[in-house]
């Protein structure tokens, strides 16, 4: 056992994280966990349990690291339904990109060694950076991340035991029940709750936490303005669309459907059941959409008064990089409502059809390598300028050869570089990506005529200029001054 996993915080940050315990400050959830040495359980700091004595309490970072130390997760608060963190004042992204894709299930289809590849570095240097941050091997971090995801699936689902075995990324049964008995204390079916199966048409069902404030209005009204006829719609209170994820050779179609938990800080989540093979992907997926990673709190920090009318407006991410990205290139100079009235024809005659529960969800988005099969003018006859169908087109090649990656934590730097090169996207095109296809939060869409204007800004170069106070959160001011030219303002001394 390594060092960090046994004792990773000094005695000043363990009397600050028991203060946290004490108060059971719902502000440091997922920011760090307590193994209780007396029981050799590990707790999120809001679990409702009697408070141990803070000799008793060992802080770590993460759950592999708790788990690496020997510490079972609790059954009550549930450590693998902390709200995620956003990461980027971590001392390695590399690391915290690695961790991004472990948890969207991409290491089952490349290995350790592919995804240290697809990062640039070699799987040494993966491993090596991977303890310094979290304290724990890349093994032990995936390890933890199969059996979190089965230990959910147990709870809130009637899958049978192999099909969560399957689900959560283990290649056989024998070996799941052995390492979560060896991990757990207990057997799969010792944790198994009683619940109904679900039934035809219906969806397994799940929450997602996030920390508070959370503009769930806002953010739907963002998705709304912005739905793709046939993918996507906004329904009363529900964000629903239709998902296509490849992974390991296979194709998994179905959907998804979004809305708040009732009376608790979480995003509820249905997923189709013709999903449950790529769940994690799926769920990283929507913590990307929803910017479930936020920390609003930082961010108010640094935007001061332009977000304190709206302290808990999020970046609408997206489930799939290709398919916003072009969707930025769609909205090049034209208007929002003209952009996905033409996105809408474009996947009535690329996207494959697909059946869902609901009407208005038909089909999926295109895929990369139909794109790239197709003819600048079989995309320009949908109305779209031959410039953007070549830029379409350029970005489907690149990323249909692996080229180009605008996957979850993709290198910004790099992908930017590589976006900008490209026939037909500038810096605006290429930010904007970053934005929601790369969840990059301090993307600048500079040249944006709507925030020159929002800001009073006389160029380009100038709003550029006053944007820099807002560092690292420049994404976050975007979207507030983008709500502020389209929200009137509230009368002086009001309420907002």
């Amino acid at each position: 056992m390594n060092r960090s996993a046994q004792a990773p915080h000094e005695p000043a940050e363990h009397g600050a994280h028991y203060a946290a315990l004490v108060a059971r400050d719902s502000r440091f959830d997922g920011r760090f966990y307590v193994g209780v040495t007396s029981t050799g359980i590990y707790c999120r700091p809001v679990c409702r349990v009697r408070t141990p004595k803070a000799a008793n309490c060992l802080f770590f970072a993460n759950p592999a690291a708790a788990e690496a130390a020997g510490f079972r997760p609790c059954l009550r608060c549930r450590p693998e339904l902390a709200p995620g963190q956003a990461g980027i004042d971590s001392g390695s992204r590399l690391a915290w990109a690695a961790a991004q894709r472990i948890e969207a299930g991409q290491v089952d289809e490349a290995g350790l060694e592919g995804l240290a590849a697809r990062l640039g570095i070699t799987d040494r240097h993966l491993r090596r950076i991977f303890a310094d941050t979290f304290g724990v091997t890349p093994v032990a971090y995936v390890q933890t991340q199969r059996l979190l995801m089965a230990k959910r699936l147990l709870a809130d689902t009637a899958l049978p035991v192999t099909e969560v075995a399957l689900a959560a990324g283990f290649g056989s049964l024998r070996r799941f029940n052995t390492l979560f008995q060896s991990h757990y204390g207990l057997t799969p079916s010792d944790l198994r709750r009683v619940s109904a199966a679900p039934g035809p048409g219906e969806g397994l069902r799940f929450e997602l936490a996030f920390r508070p404030p959370f503009d769930w209005i806002r953010l739907l009204a963002f998705l709304a303005g912005r739905c793709v006829a046939g993918v996507e719609e906004v329904a009363g209170d529900s964000y629903r669309r239709s998902v296509r994820i490849e992974q390991g050779g296979t194709t998994h179609l179905g959907w998804l459907s979004l809305a708040l938990a009732d009376g608790r800080d979480a995003v509820a989540v249905t997923v189709s059941p013709s999903l449950v093979r790529v769940l994690p992907a799926v769920l990283a997926g929507v913590r990307r959409v929803c910017d479930l990673a936020c920390e609003p709190d930082a961010v108010a920090r640094v935007l001061g008064p332009l977000a304190a009318d709206a302290p808990g407006l999020r970046v609408p991410g997206s489930f799939d990089g290709f398919e916003m990205s072009v969707r930025a290139v769609l909205g090049q100079q034209v208007t929002v409502k003209a952009a996905h009235t033409i996105a809408g024809r474009f996947v009535a005659a690329f996207g494959d059809e697909l059946d869902t529960p609901f009407a208005a969800i038909r089909r999926v988005f295109p895929t990369p390598r139909r794109i790239a099969e197709a003819s600048v003018e079989e995309i320009a006859s949908l109305g779209i300028v031959r410039q953007r169908s070549n830029a379409i087109l350029a970005l489907a090649n690149e990323i249909a050869a692996g080229r180009l990656d605008l996957g979850p934590a993709a290198d910004v730097a790099a992908t930017l570089a590589q976006l900008e090169a490209l026939p037909g996207i500038g810096r605006w095109t290429a930010q904007y990506i970053a934005l929601r296809a790369l969840a990059w939060p301090d993307a600048w869409p500079s040249g944006d005529v709507a925030l020159i204007k929002s800001l009073g800004a006389a160029t380009a170069r100038e709003a550029d200029s006053m944007a820099e106070a807002w560092r690292p959160w420049r994404g976050y001011a975007t979207l507030h001054l983008w709500r502020r030219l389209s929200e009137p303002a509230p009368a002086e001394g009001g309420k907002t």
